[in-house]
């Protein structure tokens, strides 16, 4: 499977995975300040923004999907989320996931959300 594909389909797996947590997804693959947010969603139970990157590998043997987030992305990512909630003027608490996903063939998919996985303080 190629890498766009691969993408596409962690992405969707993440999708799924959130709505069965019961979070509202409010937008996916969205451009902001240049740099793209994978998905953002509304987690009832903690009443925040979550911005979430996800990260899909079809091995896990070398690296951990969530390793790829390094601080150039994270940095990135601020950025994006910083344009989003000026620009649908959003007065809520905000956090930044990662979701690390590996899809072996003839496997489930392995599944980690990391919540809070680094926090927009560190590039201020």
């Amino acid at each position: 499977m190629n890498t766009k594909l691969l993408g596409n389909k962690g992405e969707q797996i993440a999708i799924d995975f959130l709505k069965a947590k019961n979070y509202e997804i409010r937008h996916r693959n969205i451009f902001a300040s240049g740099n793209e947010i994978d998905i953002v969603a509304f987690d009832p139970s903690s009443d925040c923004i979550a911005f979430v990157e996800v990260k899909t590998l079809s091995d896990d043997y070398f690296q951990q999907p969530y390793e790829e987030v390094n601080a150039k992305k994270q940095k990135k990512i601020v950025r994006a989320a910083n344009s989003y909630l000026i620009r649908h003027n959003i007065d809520k608490e905000a956090r930044f996931d990662v979701i690390s996903i590996v899809i072996k063939e003839g496997e489930p998919p392995k599944i980690e959300h990391i919540i809070s996985a680094f926090n927009a303080f560190d590039f201020i």
